[in-house]
């Protein structure tokens, strides 16, 4: 199975492993998807859609134990306000559903915000592109990849 983000990093020539697991379409949640993968849930990225009231739409990837700091996004993207997009958005921006939001390989390029505790792993996962699947890699690669601008952008609850 290749998706098209899997593809983008052949294209790159970056390293992943390709991992997948059962879709509960009831829980799409990335802590139970890192539950059914074996992982951390803070290893585990989720990739938000948001959109600025300056700079319109950028995505967020954050751990999947946390939430996005939408004041702290707004400052690292240069926005007064920003927010979440509506779901029935999220398709005809991204070309992705929920659940399977990557920010590699988006319908268009978007800048891309990635909380700064990606850097305390070797390997991090992220959605392929499509439930059921996530790729794994490193966390240099990722950035390089989707030319992540890293912040503090996350928060415990």
């Amino acid at each position: 199975m290749k998706t098209n983000a899997a593809r983008i990093l052949d294209r790159l020539g970056i390293s992943y492993q390709l991992l997948s697991y059962p879709v509960d379409p009831n829980d799409l949640a990335a802590e139970s998807v890192a539950e059914k993968l074996g992982l951390p849930p803070e290893q585990v990225f989720k990739t938000l859609v948001t959109r600025g009231d300056r700079t319109g739409v950028c995505l967020a990837v954050i751990p999947g134990n946390t939430h996005l700091n939408l004041k702290a996004l707004a400052r690292l993207t240069d926005n007064r306000k920003i927010e979440p997009v509506p779901l029935k958005e999220v398709q005809p921006l991204t070309g992705y559903i929920r659940g399977g939001v990557t920010a590699l390989a988006c319908k268009r390029d978007y800048p891309v915000f990635v909380d700064v505790t990606i850097e305390q792993f070797e390997q991090i996962t992220v959605s392929a592109g499509m439930r059921g699947y996530m790729i794994q890699l490193s966390p240099t690669d990722y950035r390089r990849a989707v030319k992540g601008t890293v912040g503090e952008i996350a928060m415990r609850v």
